[in-house]
């Protein structure tokens, strides 16, 4: 399925971050149809070196962290992965996000990576969500009266999601970047997280 994007003024990269361990599943759905949208999608490492998933993908990342500017990129995800919780190996991820953000550029993150904004002080005056509250509240970070107990969250220009729920992490970031929007956005979400039939139809309706 094709859809033609609701805006296309700004096509700059997105980037993926890709690291050891990172959680394949949760980012599919925002990257593919980022694509067909018209993002390139770059994968951003530490370094050159290819990283290997949880699901044992090979990737090659396309540039380094130290290589991404903020104003030259449209997003910035960050997938969970176990490196999150044992020990400070992504805290560059986190701390390039600070860039992004403070650069007015989104920072899309999921799961683990939500761990790893609240330890840089990202989350505390922030709304957010993530995979449970007292996951986050280990990290000592002092946003815990800001999460919201839902699927995923959008405050400004951070999107956080936990790691049951990438399609709604899709749909935010999707309405951020204007996308899809209006019912063609609300009908892809009830076609990929509902498997709504009707959903189909709107979407094919508007690919036309």
């Amino acid at each position: 399925m094709t859809l033609e994007p609701a805006h296309k003024a700004d096509r700059k990269p997105v980037y993926l971050a890709v690291y050891d361990t990172l959680a394949d599943w949760e980012t599919g759905h925002t990257t593919a149809y980022l694509a067909r949208a018209g993002h390139e999608i770059r994968t951003v490492g530490l370094s050159g070196d290819p990283v290997r998933s949880v699901g044992g993908l090979r990737i090659q990342p396309d540039v380094t962290l130290d290589d991404v500017r903020p104003e030259d990129a449209a997003l910035l995800i960050l997938p969970g992965a176990d490196l999150w919780d044992t020990g400070d190996e992504l805290a560059p991820f986190a701390r390039k996000a600070r860039e992004f953000l403070e650069s007015d550029v989104p920072v899309a993150a999921i799961c683990g990576a939500t761990a790893g904004l609240a330890r840089e002080g990202l989350l505390d005056d922030r709304a957010h969500t993530g995979a449970v509250s007292f996951y986050l509240a280990a990290t000592g970070y002092k946003g815990g009266d800001r999460y919201v107990e839902t699927d995923a969250v959008t405050d400004g220009r951070l999107v956080t999601a936990g790691p049951t729920e990438p399609v709604a992490f899709a749909r935010e970031v999707f309405a951020l970047l204007g996308v899809y929007e209006g019912e063609v956005l609300d009908a892809w979400y009830r076609l990929f997280h509902d498997s709504d039939a009707q959903a189909y139809e709107i979407l094919e309706a508007a690919g036309q």
